[in-house]
């Protein structure tokens, strides 16, 4: 089910402890505080793809808010693979305002850097594995609809 991000914004104590942070279900782990790491995590998993990514903010900010991985019009977040319109309307409905999608490039660390947000080695534990994990869970788009059990065309 597709969810905004901010639906499982981080509380102070998750911001100030990290292992709190890191105790937190797969979901609003990766929705909050970890999305950048899985957008990562998913271009890895799916090295075969021309995969790309993408983030939104508030029109006009410098810094993004939510990160995630894209192929053609579906992107990847912690709710999954749905359409990236779709992601980002539900994003715009939960905020109560217009975003702005804006297109990433370059290294992890470089965005990390430059977007004020956490590297893999800062949070409590190792997220890399955790994040790749959480992706293999998802049926990716380009995966035919006769291939996956219970999915209809």
């Amino acid at each position: 089910m597709l969810e905004a991000a901010g639906t499982y914004r981080r509380t102070d104590l998750e911001r100030r402890d990290q292992q709190v942070s890191w105790e937190r279900p797969d979901k609003a782990f990766f929705a909050s505080g970890a999305c950048h790491v899985l957008a990562w995590a998913c271009v890895e998993v799916h090295a075969d793809r021309s995969l790309r990514l993408g983030a939104i903010r508030t029109p006009g900010a410098h810094e993004v808010w939510h990160t995630y991985a894209v192929w053609g019009d579906h992107a990847f977040d912690a709710s999954g693979w749905h359409l990236e319109r779709e992601l980002v309307r539900a994003n715009e409905a939960f905020e109560g305002r217009a975003l702005e999608r804006v297109p990433i490039v370059g290294s992890l660390e470089d965005f990390c850097v430059e977007q004020h947000h956490r590297l893999p080695r800062d949070f409590w534990a190792d997220p890399w594995p955790r994040a790749q994990d959480y992706v293999r869970r998802f049926v990716p788009p380009w995966v035919p609809d006769e291939e996956v059990p219970g999915r209809r065309a």
